[in-house]
């Protein structure tokens, strides 16, 4: 069943969200050559737990740690390891999510360790646009398939794989609700968007093929060919005025910012030189 949220739902879902954000500028942070995807996850459960927040993922359908971290051709749902150290030339995306009052706010990002490839930057990038293009085709009364063929057209353009095994998804008070939010067309079909539904999306594309497969631990989805693998997720809302990115304070008990949150907007890493989190969350912009 799709629920539409109210104001006060969706306060709390901005709140779980803005903990989402900020903790995951942290682990972007601390992506640098040297670092086990183990401290990435530690960063990140000690970063929620300073800024009052419970961890979403953690038990999940026995899922073991905080974040999901995915390097190279991983495309999502990594497990942290203290085995895996980044190296110079590694992306790695990071997803997470968070409780506040039993709401839900989930976002994943792209950190990219020191020098990559251009065709390899050039995903990270591309995966990013097609992000802003999901959420702009969020429109009341519009369809689900519009969001997934915005996303999919950006792929299309530069020949990229669009994982279809893995969707984004409704959210609220559990991690994944309906609508299931393809990262693929066509337009004008599925459910018709509704005033106060909340979706995560989240594109996943791929340098080479867009099939996938599942590694033996059941978790960790990587890429058919081993060629590297970029994902992005924003908690969004529809509204009347069109669509808001929840965790940036664009949705406030005074009023709401509509659009896409452009780079800039991104919260600076509260974190210190070796990436352990700051005492307080950062609130600068970069």
């Amino acid at each position: 069943m799709i629920t539409c949220k109210g104001r006060a739902e969706l306060l709390k879902m901005e709140r779980a969200t803005w903990i989402v954000q900020q903790t995951l500028a942290d682990c972007v942070a601390a992506c640098r050559p040297g670092v086990t995807t183990e401290e990435i996850d530690r960063i990140a459960a000690d970063g929620i737990r300073k800024r009052g927040g419970k961890a979403a993922f953690p038990g999940y359908r026995g899922y073991p740690k905080t974040v999901c971290s995915s390097v190279n051709d991983e495309v999502v749902h990594g497990i942290p390891t203290s085995k895996r150290k980044l190296r110079d030339g590694d992306i790695v995306g990071i997803d997470l999510g968070v409780i506040v009052d039993g709401y839900f706010g989930d976002a994943a990002r792209t950190a990219v360790v020191g020098e990559v490839p251009a065709p390899v930057a050039e995903l990270v990038r591309q995966t990013w646009l097609a992000l802003v293009a999901g959420v702009s085709a969020v429109r009341v009364g519009g369809r689900i398939g519009d969001i997934g063929a915005a996303v999919e057209a950006v792929a299309n353009e530069k020949g990229f794989g669009v994982v279809r095994e893995y969707v984004g998804h409704g959210i609220g008070t559990a991690l994944h609700e309906e609508p299931q939010v393809p990262n693929y067309g066509p337009a004008g079909k599925g459910e018709r968007i509704r005033e106060g539904m909340t979706l995560a999306i989240e594109p996943m594309f791929n340098l080479g093929t867009a099939r996938v497969r599942l590694g033996p631990d059941g978790w960790t989805v990587r890429t058919a060919d081993g060629k590297p693998s970029a994902h992005f997720e924003h908690t969004v809302v529809a509204t009347a005025d069109g669509p808001v990115v929840l965790g940036f304070g664009r949705y406030t008990s005074d009023g709401l910012v509509t659009g896409v949150p452009d780079e800039t907007e991104y919260p600076v890493p509260a974190a210190s030189p070796r990436g352990e989190p700051a005492e307080t969350p950062g609130e600068s912009r970069v």
